[in-house]
């Protein structure tokens, strides 16, 4: 399972009011785990930068000088991104600069969910946590994730921390799997063991209907906080 979590600095709010891309941030996921296979472009909107905006990113129109335009960059991105889940926070607002983008390019490249699955993760964490602080910030509080290097906005730096946060989200299934010894056995340290063919055969043990009832209450605690993705509930 290939995953890319994904962050964008702007120009400002709104693309329909010219606002552009200025810099993309991508991690990879593969089976849940960070292959180290990151994206990180910063690039050149050709105009002016809110005020606003360098407040919460620091970026200005003097180090993006000699960046290239998304539409130099565009063709790696969409092999980068293509068939993947796309993890994004908020993720109207990215995809929304992203289709903008690729409109501007003038090849009828079509939009994001042409080319991947697109995943909210504000949707998911506001499922588990409603009527709570949803923000970035506030979940790697909740989760205990270090963000003390996030002085300023960073779309690489904040893909990584939405990837450690995604991996929380939905990280009940994945603690069922965990060894409970914390190191891992070697291949020296395992033992192989042979069944007797002469063994009695076991018996079957059936689960009594308040075993069932638990399991079923079981799942369905893990399909809310896997966001109905639990595996066990998929046919």
């Amino acid at each position: 399972m290939r995953q890319v979590v994904l962050d964008t600095e702007t120009t400002g709010l709104d693309p329909h009011k010219g606002h552009r891309i200025i810099e993309i941030g991508c991690v990879e996921l593969i089976d849940r785990k960070r292959t180290g296979n990151e994206l990180h472009q910063y690039l050149q909107p050709d105009r002016k930068i809110d005020a606003g905006a360098i407040e919460v990113h620091g970026i200005t129109n003097e180090f993006l000088e000699d960046t290239p335009h998304f539409a130099d960059i565009v063709d790696d991105f969409l092999a980068y991104i293509k068939d993947s889940e796309l993890i994004i926070h908020n993720a109207p607002f990215d995809v929304g600069f992203i289709d903008m983008e690729l409109t501007l390019t003038g090849r009828k490249l079509g939009d994001t969910k042409k080319y991947c699955e697109v995943i909210d993760s504000l949707v998911m964490a506001r499922r588990m946590r409603p009527g709570q602080k949803n923000s970035l910030d506030a979940l790697c509080k909740h989760f205990n994730i270090d963000n003390s290097q996030r002085e300023l906005h960073g779309a690489l730096l904040d893909a990584e921390l939405l990837a450690e946060v995604y991996l929380a989200l939905t990280g009940g299934q994945e603690a069922l799997f965990q060894d409970s010894d914390a190191g891992q056995k070697s291949a020296e340290e395992m033992i192989i063991r042979q069944l007797d063919s002469n063994r009695p055969v076991l018996p079957i043990i059936q689960a009594t209907e308040v075993e069932r009832m638990l399991h079923e209450a079981w799942l369905d605690e893990l399909d809310k906080k896997t966001d109905g993705q639990c595996l066990w509930r998929m046919d």
